[in-house]
């Protein structure tokens, strides 16, 4: 190579590098510009809910009388809506996930199934509560409940599981396969032995991104019905319900009228009391504390998983 080639190398990677420079310092700024913003709005959501989160903050119920007010009956709702949204839609995603991966055959029915569960990743939610709103309140008379708000919520998240579990199953490396099925293994034996217990990590932090995104979801909960002043918690299983002075069932907490806590933030922001507005603030500091804990969790157990597994 003669010099003046050379030079000419070496001009153009100075050239490149002063590119990747200009285009990291671009990032740099954009992700610190949205970082601040968010650091700032919360501070400021902060000072002015703190004074309010005090024990009886959460102790008490929803009152006409701000300084009285709390959210017991939206954080109680919120675990339940949780609790059920996770049973119906976590066993339901990673299963779908599995069979799409590992079972399906590779044919056009496959090929569209694979788009629309893409496609519903990015539906916009007031949609699900539309869906849910003729499905499981009228057609499947379910009325306005937690069990109604859990499956609009796990369908909600669906795509997010399914589409998780699946990258997950898929940056498995071939030769844990080959050598499973080289040992004898049966497709069942490579999946629930091997291949879910390498991909954990990644299927753990879709399911908690995934349920962040719901417990702070308002426009599909307004929509099947949910009820922005409750003043009662579900019954618990087998104590007496005031309204029937009959044992609660087991799973009668399910149909019990509810709120969550967006609802009650959407509420309080509606009122033009200063002093609702502060509880809004408060409530609000709740919602954003849950989605970084769950979050931070899913980066945790993805770390932690990651750290203990031997490939």
């Amino acid at each position: 190579m003669t010099t003046p080639d050379l030079n000419s190398l070496r001009a153009m990677i100075a050239q490149h590098k002063r590119y990747d420079i200009l285009f990291g310092l671009v990032g740099l700024l954009a992700t610190m510009v949205g970082v601040v913003t968010l650091v700032a709005l919360f501070v400021d959501l902060i000072m002015d809910g703190y004074p309010r989160l005090t024990a009886t903050f959460f102790s008490s119920f929803p009152s006409r009388h701000p300084e009285e007010a709390g959210i017991l009956s939206s954080w109680v709702g919120s675990i339940l809506v949780m609790i059920t949204t996770a049973l119906a839609a976590i066993p339901m995603g990673v299963g779908a996930a599995i069979y799409l991966e590992e079972y399906a055959p590779k044919n056009w029915i496959t090929d569209i199934i694979e788009i629309n569960v893409t496609n519903l990743a990015g539906v916009p939610s007031i949609i699900y509560g539309l869906l849910a709103l003729g499905l499981f309140v009228y057609i499947l008379d379910f009325g306005q409940s937690i069990l109604t708000a859990g499956l609009t919520l796990g369908l909600l998240i669906l795509p997010v599981i399914i589409v998780a579990t699946r990258e997950s199953l898929r940056a498995i490396p071939i030769a844990i396969r080959e050598a499973a099925y080289a040992l004898g293994a049966t497709r069942w034996q490579l999946v629930s032995d091997h291949l879910l217990h390498y991909s954990s990590g990644g299927i753990m932090t879709g399911i908690i991104i995934g349920m962040a995104r719901a417990i702070g979801e308002t426009a599909p909960i307004i929509t099947i019905g949910a009820l922005t002043f409750i003043a009662f918690l579900p019954p618990a299983p087998f104590t007496i319900d005031p309204s029937t002075d009959m044992p609660a069932g087991l799973f009668d907490w399910l149909f019990s009228p509810f709120t969550v806590l967006p609802i009650q933030m959407f509420n309080w922001v509606s009122r033009p009391q200063v002093e609702f507005q502060l509880n809004a603030a408060a409530t609000g500091v709740v919602i954003i504390i849950a989605t970084l804990f769950m979050n931070s969790l899913a980066i945790w157990l993805r770390y932690r998983i990651r750290k203990n597994i031997k490939w």
